[in-house]
């Protein structure tokens, strides 16, 4: 087999870039190594950047989500007590998130490449990549029991923090930054609505819970935990305790409780590799970088590169020009060491590190009450929160 570009994992990643190579008349292959249902139906959270609305809607992508996408304004920190509220709306001058799971987004993807007659291969494990540095890509791959060979121009590695294409870069070539955090989250869903429409943060001492909107039923709940706690060690009564104790605040309505669905804890790093390509390879999304979930920036960082990367692809294909393909990796580092910046401070701010001292902890306050108490701190919040600029 050939195609133009060879994709590997199926996830938002892929499946946009697939989707944005169509659009423009480029060929792309998709090779995912979990069976179509999983990919389709594997639970994770969504909060939306005002960009990644942006691309889906001029990707003609709009349909579903402007009708199940929740438009959020503003987010609710709750320390010392009290209610600190940023209107993140108010502060960037117009500019909104969304909450629309991640889920929802792959099957609109998903549909969108089914229908358009995409060359997807399930079930697929990739064995090895070939001629990433020179010559002709390959990639190979095993389906139906049976190994297959794909040749292709270029090899887009959106395959996840698990996956083989980064390891097909040499180690000598690329440099990794890690850091693992001393805790986790625990989520729950719960059959309740949320007592407010607004994402509510819960900054207390004994550590960082969360509330968030999944529907006008289901409400999304988090709590800091150990990072090999055992979801089952927590009952549900013990569960409500901590989520009143952190969230609920005087004058405001307490969280609601309800049937628990679904249950687990969620560890937490932060991780960049650089370059994030090397040869015919590119690098995307998670196989590049992770980041802990407090910003909500995984998905719309791979978003970003995958819209860096489709622009750079169509100026080769439909130019003959090399520029952006060769600048791909400077263009997402420079954007993505931003994201890495907001995403572990706001996560060394909300939540309690082991061992850390009066001194540390109420320092952590001072950042938090500069954040939602002035208006350069509301600020760099909302410029970050609903997204920043994507490319050069």
């Amino acid at each position: 087999m050939r195609t133009q570009v060879g994709i590997v994992g199926a996830g938002p990643a892929g499946l946009m870039l697939s989707h944005m190579l169509h659009l423009e008349g480029i060929d792309s292959v998709i090779v995912e190594r979990a069976g179509q249902e999983h990919v389709r139906t594997r639970l994770r959270a969504g909060v939306l950047e005002q960009g990644t609305v942006e691309m889906l809607r001029g990707l003609g992508l709009g349909g579903r989500f402007g009708r199940l996408g929740l438009e959020q304004h503003a987010i609710d920190f709750r320390f010392a007590g009290e209610s600190h509220r940023i209107d993140f709306h108010a502060a960037s001058g117009g500019r909104s998130a969304w909450v629309y799971p991640q889920h929802e987004l792959v099957t609109d993807l998903m549909d969108a490449r089914v229908a358009a007659g995409a060359c997807m291969f399930f079930e697929a494990p990739v064995t090895r990549l070939e001629g990433v540095r020179d010559g002709n890509a390959v990639i190979h791959f095993e389906h139906d029991g049976a190994p297959q060979r794909l040749e292709c121009d270029y090899i887009a590695g959106c395959d996840g923090f698990r996956g083989v294409c980064r390891d097909a870069i040499p180690a000598d070539e690329v440099k990794v930054y890690d850091r693992v955090y001393p805790f986790g989250w625990l989520g729950i869903l719960a059959d309740a609505p949320a007592p407010t429409s607004e994402i509510t943060w819960g900054c207390h001492e004994d550590g960082f819970a969360m509330l968030s909107i999944r529907s006008p039923s289901v409400t999304r709940l988090y709590l800091q935990c150990a990072p090999d706690e055992e979801p089952e060690a927590w009952s549900d009564d013990r569960i409500w305790s901590e989520l009143h104790k952190r969230l609920d605040v005087p004058d405001m309505p307490p969280v609601n409780e309800g049937r628990i669905s679904q249950k687990g804890v969620t560890a937490m790093r932060s991780f960049l590799a650089e370059p994030m390509q090397y040869g015919r390879l590119f690098l995307a999304g998670d196989a590049a970088h992770i980041v802990p979930p407090t910003g909500a920036k995984g998905l719309n960082s791979a978003m970003a590169d995958v819209q860096v990367l489709g622009r750079a692809l169509v100026e080769h294909y439909k130019r003959g020009a090399g520029t952006w393909l060769a600048s791909y990796s400077a263009i997402c580092l420079k954007r993505m060491w931003l994201v890495q910046r907001f995403s572990a401070g706001l996560c060394t701010m909300v939540h309690q590190f082991p061992g850390d001292n009066a001194f540390v902890r109420r320092l952590q306050r001072a950042d938090l009450e500069y954040m939602t108490g002035t208006v350069a701190g509301r600020l760099q919040f909302a410029e970050n929160f609903t997204g920043l600029p994507i490319g050069a």
